[in-house]
């Protein structure tokens, strides 16, 4: 016969019996789980380092971003305003709408609480109903009841509601306060990276010293000569004449290549999440999830998520909603 001992269930208080056994289990009345072998806290060590480590990430990042924006500015704007007021004032409000509206989507997600769940009652059977804790878990790092849609993050040392991911670069983590705001940033950025690599192509080509090559042959024969060869020529006077550039030369050069490079890492993040939503789901629930286990999907996803269905709450930057539906 299994041996069976009483145990009190931590969200109604009521005392069960259960087999000795049984790692888990789930009241029958409040609907609470609890875990019997619970993990125990981490050091404050480990959460000392992770903090330094998201800081320091945040702080570079910020750097990174501002060098980008006045290097940008500084190599550029000569040759723009040589060109006329009109295209002067044009890419002057281009870059500081893109500027701006960037930083200040990052400074939001990475300041903003990333959603923090709303207190329960708990811990007497007086004070909680029939299923009022249906799948609620105790989390021992907060020492609070956490809700079926909560995860707890270590670094942040707190309950995230509707938690996505822990971003180490913004030194937050991405949850029900500013999953929009994380994708509006990266909306931003890719559009900002976008506009920030024809810029310096266009500025680059006007600026960049005349080619001196001889191919040998003239265009009529260019057909008949080596698509290689005549490659390899271009890049051989494009290497002498880079000896030539000026500084603000060289900043487009380098502008153009950390464009790119940032937006094909930002946009296949911005792709990724897009995909998510569309599917009704985080990204902690695509690493949980069982195989073959499809949630409902659809396009309605991703207009609630971003408040097309409530026109007033689209203009209001909201950290108690995102309008994201969860799967039952």
């Amino acid at each position: 016969m299994p041996q069976s001992h009483e145990t009190i269930c931590w969200g109604c208080g009521l005392r069960l019996m259960l087999p000795s056994f049984s790692p888990v289990f789930k009241c029958g009345w409040c609907g609470a789980i609890t875990n019997q072998n619970p993990l125990k806290h981490d050091s404050r060590c480990c959460s000392f380092w992770r903090r330094v480590r998201d800081r320091s990430f945040l702080t570079i990042l910020i750097v990174f971003m501002l060098l980008i924006i006045c290097g940008g500015v500084w190599a550029s704007f000569p040759f723009v305003f040589s060109l006329g007021y009109i295209w002067a004032a044009f890419h002057s409000l281009s870059t500081v709408f893109f500027a701006t509206g960037t930083m200040y989507s990052f400074i939001l997600v990475a300041f903003r609480h990333a959603g923090e769940q709303p207190s329960v009652l708990y811990g007497s059977y007086e004070v909680v109903r029939k299923d009022g804790l249906d799948n609620y878990r105790f989390c021992h790092y907060c020492e609070k009841p956490k809700s079926p849609q909560t995860h707890h993050c270590r670094s942040c040392k707190t309950c995230i509601l509707d938690m996505d991911h822990h971003c180490p670069f913004i030194g937050n983590c991405v949850g029900a306060g500013n999953h929009r705001l994380f994708v509006t940033f990266l909306v931003f950025a890719v559009i900002s990276n976008f506009y920030a690599f024809l810029m310096s192509i266009y500025v680059g080509w006007h600026v960049w010293p005349p080619l001196v090559y001889d191919p040998g042959y003239s265009l009529e024969e260019l057909s008949k000569s080596s698509v290689g060869r005549f490659s390899a020529e271009i890049l051989h006077a494009l290497a002498n004449t880079a000896f030539l550039l000026s500084a603000r030369g060289i900043v487009l050069i380098y502008l153009c290549i950390a464009s790119v490079s940032v937006e094909v890492g930002i946009g296949l993040l911005l792709w990724q999440q897009l995909q998510f939503i569309y599917e009704g789901k985080t990204y902690l629930d695509h690493l949980s999830s069982r195989d073959g286990e499809v949630g409902e999907s659809g396009w309605h996803n991703i207009s609630v998520f971003f408040g097309c269905p409530y026109p007033i709450s689209a203009l209001r930057l909201s950290s108690s909603h995102t309008g994201k539906s969860h799967k039952k």
